[in-house]
């Protein structure tokens, strides 16, 4: 956002070419894993990057309860299609899960490390982007840290 020192919430670095249409999606994830150290700020950071583009797609679970509310991730749930991305954050660690539906029915659930649920739901995300405008600026905006 003007300082070279602040990248606005950025997850990744403006330093990719922002006219390249198909993006290194394992460069992506490994670039997002070594500026992310922790994992629960990578979350917080993917979630409002995607807020505006998903909308009820995207489920964001806080700590705390009722009384005392936290800025803090507790989960969040990506529904794209006939996927649905989950991420719990246990301590220190993710666990990440993707489960498969088919007519309303979970038919798969499978447990992934957090490059593999990073790059499904990037290239998910790069897919839909083709046809929505919306789900393209959040993607930019992830990918080369752009600001609208």
């Amino acid at each position: 956002m003007g300082s070279s020192g602040d990248d606005g919430g950025a997850i990744f670095g403006a330093d990719q070419q922002s006219g390249d249409e198909s993006f290194d999606l394992s460069m992506a994830v490994s670039q997002l894993a070594s500026n992310s150290t922790d994992s629960r700020i990578m979350l917080k950071l993917l979630a409002s990057q995607l807020a505006d583009a998903l909308g009820d797609r995207l489920v964001v679970q806080r700590a705390g309860g009722r009384l005392r509310k936290s800025d803090e991730i507790k989960s969040v749930r990506v529904t794209l299609g006939s996927d649905t991305l989950e991420a719990n954050v246990q301590g220190p660690s993710v666990q990440c899960t993707i489960g498969h539906s088919s007519g309303g029915i979970r038919i798969r659930n499978e447990e992934v490390d957090m490059a593999t649920w990073l790059t499904r739901l990037l290239s998910t995300l790069q897919t839909e982007a083709a046809s929505s405008e919306q789900t393209r600026v959040a993607l930019e905006n992830i990918v080369i840290g752009e600001s609208t």
